[in-house]
């Protein structure tokens, strides 16, 4: 066993930013959904736009997601496949 703790700071930082339900849902709806911009997420979830922006914020700085711009919209879409592995296991 590895006794570095340092060797999984990257890993430990991933699950972090994924330890909250809100988070994990925005990510297990991209994985559905393939991509989409944070009108349709604050009227699926039924919450402000400042609540989803800081979670996206959370998730965009830990590399899980990545945004492209289209005009005036922001797309999010999953930036790490090590993700999409995790949720996949969580819900299967």
């Amino acid at each position: 066993m590895d006794k570095d703790f340092n060797n999984y700071q990257d890993e430990a930082e991933l699950l972090k930013a994924l330890a909250h339900p809100v988070r994990i849902c925005i990510v297990k709806g991209l994985l559905e959904k393939g991509e989409c911009n944070v009108s349709f997420m604050t009227d699926c979830l039924d919450m402000p736009q400042s609540t989803i922006s800081q979670h996206l914020q959370k998730l965009r700085t830990c590399g899980i997601l990545k945004a492209k711009r289209q005009g005036l919209e922001v797309i999010y879409s999953i930036k790490d496949e090590r993700i999409a592995k995790i949720i996949k296991a969580l819900f299967d």
